[in-house]
Parts: C-alpha cells; sequence; structure tokens
C-alpha cells in the first residue's frame, strides 16, 4: 500500500471538525445521516402534563409516536482528476453513492406525573448503486438500529433521566471543544457533522435546579468507541491489519462527569469537570504481524468552562478546554507512515471554541463558530524522526446562514466551512420545502476544494447532489 493510500484513512477524523450540519429526522436537502442520533425534541418536554392526572388508554398512547419514512439519492456528479502527489493523479468520476430508503419512528409519552419516556429506532435499507450494497456483494441490505431510549423522572427540584441518551456541554453550536462526551460516527458526506453524527449511550444523568444555578451530572455505564469506517463509503480505505472494536475482557469501564451553571440578566457561565475515555481508539499492528490491529483506549481528565452573553438579537457564546493527558497522536491508525511508529505518549491538550449567533429578524439566522487547539510540549517525549499530525494551532471554522420563506413552508439554508489553515473548504446549499402535514421535498449541492496539505485533497472539486423525499404521519 502507498504512503498516500495510508494516509487517506486518516480523512474520517480530520473531517469531524470541520464537517456540514444536517438532522436526519428534520433531513435537510436530502443531507440525512443514516446511523445519527436524529431526533431531536422540543426543550420543553414536560410542559403541563405532570399537573393533570395520566391517561392510560391505549389511544393515547398510541398518539406519542411519530413515523417517517425517506427515499434519498446523493452522489458525485463532477468527472474530473485529483493529483494528491505531483505527477500521479487519480481519476474521480460522476458515480451515485447514496440510493437508500429509511424508516424513522419515535416515541414521546409523559405517561404519569412527573414520569416520560422517550425512545427513537431507525431502519435503513440499501438499494442498487449505494456503496452498502456494492459492499454486501450487489445484495440488498438493511440495518436496524434504537437511538434514544430512555426513561425520566421529575420531582421537586430534580430531575433523573436513565437510558440511551446524549450529553452536550459547550455553547458554540456545531464546532465546540467541549462537545466530546458522546462517541460519533460519519459514514459519508450526506452528514459529517458532529451535532448529527453524536451517538447515544447508556447513562444517567441527574439534574438539580437551584434558585440561582444549576447542576447536571453524569455517569456514563458503557463508555463506546468510534466506529471504523464502513466498507465502500468514501472515507473508507483498505487497512493492512483489520481494525476491530475494543475488546473490553472484564474491563468495567465507566465516564463520570459534572457541571455547575449560573444564569445572569443577558449571559450564563458554566463550569465542568469529567473523565473520559477518548472517542478515538487507538490501534497498533499485531505482534505477530498476522490477524486484526489491536485497539487501544486511553482515559483523560476534561476541564471546562463556558460562556454566553446576549446582546439584542446576538448572542456571543465561548468555550474553554484544558485535557489532561491525552493520546498526543489519537489520530493514528495501523499502517499509516505519517509516524515511523505509532505513538503512545500522553501530553496535555487546550483548546477554545468562540463565536456568535445573530437573528436580524424571526425568519433569518446566522452563526460563526471558531474552533482553535494547541498539543502543549508537543516536542516533549518525541524520538527523533517523528513529528505529531496536528503541529502548533489547529482547528476549524464554521459559518451557516439560513432563511425562511412562504409561511414556514421553504427554508433556504448555506453552511460555509473550512480548517484555519486554509486548506479545504465546504460549500453547502440547502433547500427544504414541506408540500403539506404530511410530504417534504429536500435538495442538497456540496461543493469541497482542498490542497495537497489537507487529506481531503481526495475530494478537491468533488461536487455532490442530492434530494431526499419524505413521508411524515
Amino acid at each position: 500500500m502507498s504512503r498516500f493510500c495510508k494516509r487517506a484513512g486518516l480523512i474520517l477524523i480530520f473531517v469531524a471538525p470541520i464537517a456540514l450540519s444536517q438532522q436526519e429526522e428534520e433531513p435537510n436537502l436530502g443531507g440525512e445521516d443514516l446511523l445519527s442520533d436524529e431526533i431531536i425534541f422540543d426543550d420543553n418536554l414536560f410542559g403541563d402534563v405532570f399537573d393533570e392526572s395520566p391517561n392510560n388508554n391505549e389511544g393515547s398512547w398510541l398518539e406519542g409516536f411519530t413515523v417517517r419514512v425517506t427515499q434519498q439519492f446523493y452522489g458525485q456528479v463532477n468527472n474530473h482528476s485529483v493529483e494528491p502527489l505531483p505527477g500521479f493523479s487519480l481519476p474521480r468520476e460522476a458515480n451515485m453513492e447514496n440510493n437508500r430508503m429509511g424508516l424513522n419512528i419515535r416515541y414521546q409519552n409523559a405517561f404519569a406525573p412527573g414520569w416520560l419516556l422517550q425512545a427513537s429506532g431507525q431502519a435503513r435499507t440499501y438499494w442498487k448503486e449505494d456503496y452498502e450494497y456494492e459492499a454486501n456483494d450487489g445484495k440488498i441490505e438493511a440495518e436496524y438500529r434504537v437511538n434514544e431510549f430512555f426513561i425520566q423522572h421529575s420531582f421537586d427540584q430534580h430531575s433523573i433521566k436513565f437510558g440511551r441518551q446524549t450529553v452536550v456541554w459547550g455553547e458554540t453550536v456545531g464546532n465546540s471543544v467541549l462537545d466530546v462526551i458522546n462517541h460519533f460516527e460519519f459514514r459519508d458526506f450526506t452528514i459529517i457533522d458532529i451535532e448529527d453524527a453524536r451517538l447515544n449511550q447508556w447513562m444517567v444523568v441527574w439534574d438539580y435546579f437551584g434558585e440561582g444555578s444549576n447542576w447536571s451530572s453524569f455517569v456514563n455505564l458503557y463508555p463506546e468507541f468510534n466506529p471504523a469506517s464502513v466498507r465502500g463509503s468514501p472515507f473508507f480505505f483498505e487497512p493492512e491489519f483489520n481494525l476491530t472494536d475494543y475488546k473490553r475482557e472484564g474491563d468495567v469501564l465507566a465516564e463520570v462527569g459534572t457541571q455547575w451553571r449560573k444564569s445572569y440578566d443577558l449571559s450564563d457561565i458554566s463550569f465542568m469537570a469529567a473523565y473520559l475515555y477518548e472517542n478515538q481508539l487507538r490501534y497498533e499492528d499485531p505482534g505477530s504481524r498476522i490477524g486484526d490491529s489491536v485497539a487501544k483506549k486511553n482515559d483523560f481528565l476534561l476541564l471546562g468552562f463556558s460562556a454566553n452573553r446576549a446582546i439584542g438579537r446576538l448572542l456571543l457564546n465561548f468555550d474553554l478546554a484544558f485535557s489532561h493527558n491525552v493520546l498526543a497522536d489519537s489520530f493514528n491508525f495501523p499502517g499509516t507512515t505519517s509516524l515511523s511508529s505509532p505513538l503512545d505518549l500522553k501530553k496535555d491538550q487546550i483548546g477554545t471554541s468562540f463565536g456568535f449567533e445573530w437573528a436580524p429578524d424571526n425568519d433569518q439566522s446566522i452563526s460563526l463558530g471558531i474552533q482553535a487547539q494547541k498539543v502543549l510540549k508537543e516536542d516533549e517525549g518525541l524520538l527523533p524522526g517523528q513529528q505529531l499530525i496536528n503541529e502548533g494551532v489547529f482547528g476549524s471554522w464554521l459559518v451557516r446562514y439560513s432563511n425562511i420563506f412562504l409561511n414556514n413552508d421553504l427554508t433556504i439554508s448555506s453552511t460555509l466551512q473550512g480548517d484555519l489553515e486554509g486548506n479545504n473548504l465546504f460549500a453547502q446549499l440547502s433547500i427544504d420545502y414541506t408540500v403539506n402535514d404530511n410530504w417534504q421535498v429536500s435538495a442538497q449541492i456540496l461543493s469541497i476544494n482542498s490542497n495537497r496539505k489537507s487529506l481531503l485533497i481526495l475530494f478537491d472539486e468533488d461536487v455532490r447532489i442530492g434530494t431526499t423525499i419524505s413521508y411524515t404521519f
């Protein structure tokens, strides 16, 4: 395997902080993540239902279901070639990447005073010309998964949630250095933003709502890790040794964290601390040079601070994260040659994200998020010839704009994203039209530009077009 092709595997990890935002349960323009945490509910999950007597008849239980059926087409349409290395050209031909039908089911029921049950699940069928179909030897394939599944009990000033759920810290939407608790999966360019690729985990979350401040704590009962890329997907590369899941072999793993939040008239501040495992596993080649790669986990400590400030229709936000004992080269994959050997070296890292959200009027919104990180004492402990994948200050920026027309039936949005060094750029335009209460049609166009300094050079000049037809009942 050539040096360049081996390094291509790192693309999957590097696109995480510089990705596009789509939501599956509310798919934008064919850009839904087909295995993401797509269900988003209103902030006020309880309303006044806890002040009423529960209605346990069969009809009331069935009313909590929402079902969405989608058919998606998505592909790369620009015939061209890329030159990742001088004199080495690769063709990029137009092809269909996604041809799939999806079924999403969500359920929400405040079945008794102070009690809430919430669940969501999905199924996917991959048709001919979908990369999942091709990877399955030309056979129709189906997948099923439970996403959210938790029960919540609220009493006095407390709320306790148990089950599969997510925990999100930080203020910078879509680009926060504090959004590292839940693991995530990126499959393809239909959705690669951490907001929507975030996966649920089994947790207990306790919230306490005080007079002037709130506490929120969690215990992750079964920490999981980012899965390897799916065979056939644009991000897939053929590793020298098969990438496997972490073998727990009786290990009892747990993550814990707590956050204190205080609100003022026009601002909020938060302090948080957590003991976590890095979402990305580190892989080592097998000692015998035969068999599967060996997956290694790494635990670390996270200290964070976040704040926001409202000024009229403008909301400023700021996040700060200090990570103790993260792997210096947490993006290493077996077979890559960016380092002479996998680094098992722990270092401290500091990162910040900041930006704003602005609503010029009730129909428009604009947001900006900038993320910057740096490994402290990056050269300490490196052997001669070794170097970190990310040296100096590294990070990304994200700009979003949306406008609503036709009495909320038509939404036009755009996204620009890139890295701080200016080595790559994502540009997206989305249109979402609601035909009636049941039918929705979406369309999307995505353009990618990159230079040789970025591992996204494989996708330079790619243009992707997609559409999704949805029926909800």
